[in-house]
């Protein structure tokens, strides 16, 4: 006698709001955004450099520090703004903020000589900016209702 197998059952695949797109796209770059920031104290005489007060070519300064807050920040606000701002002004956003990203992304890599860790580092915030465009580009639009307070009163009603 045969047992009947249990019947398989489609996996409930709901749709993902732009929105949650969007924040778990820009929470991803910040992960990259710092580990590679992070993984590159690892190269030889990084450190050392810091600890005499050079970063790059560049002199340790407070404005050299504000100026690194300030450019972290721009991604950092943008998991939350991807969540807050209406719509319009969200998709508007994303889509410059995600443009002007790309060249500083790509920015990194421009003489380096571990070219390997950087370009990987940069390949993978260009992919996610990349989706980021794409979500935003692509953000849903919907079609105006006979009862939509933006058209008034319906023609049924007047």
């Amino acid at each position: 006698m045969r047992t009947r197998q249990p019947t398989k059952t489609a996996l409930e695949d709901q749709r993902i709001p732009v929105r949650a797109k969007l924040v778990a796209a820009w929470t991803s770059f910040m992960f990259l955004y710092v580990y590679v920031d992070i993984i590159a104290f690892f190269k030889p005489g990084v450190i050392d450099d810091i600890e005499v007060g050079v970063v790059w070519e560049f002199d340790v300064s407070q404005t050299l520090l504000t100026t690194f807050l300030a450019l972290m920040a721009i991604p950092i606000l943008m998991v939350v703004l991807s969540m807050t701002l209406p719509a319009r002004a969200n998709r508007i956003t994303n889509l410059i903020v995600a443009s002007v990203q790309i060249p500083y992304a790509a920015f990194n890599v421009v003489g380096e000589s571990w070219t390997y860790f950087y370009g990987l580092g940069v390949a993978l915030e260009v992919i996610v900016l990349a989706l980021i465009l794409r979500y935003a580009w692509t953000w849903p639009r919907t079609a105006p209702s006979a009862t939509s307070p933006d058209r008034g009163t319906p023609a049924i009603a007047r």
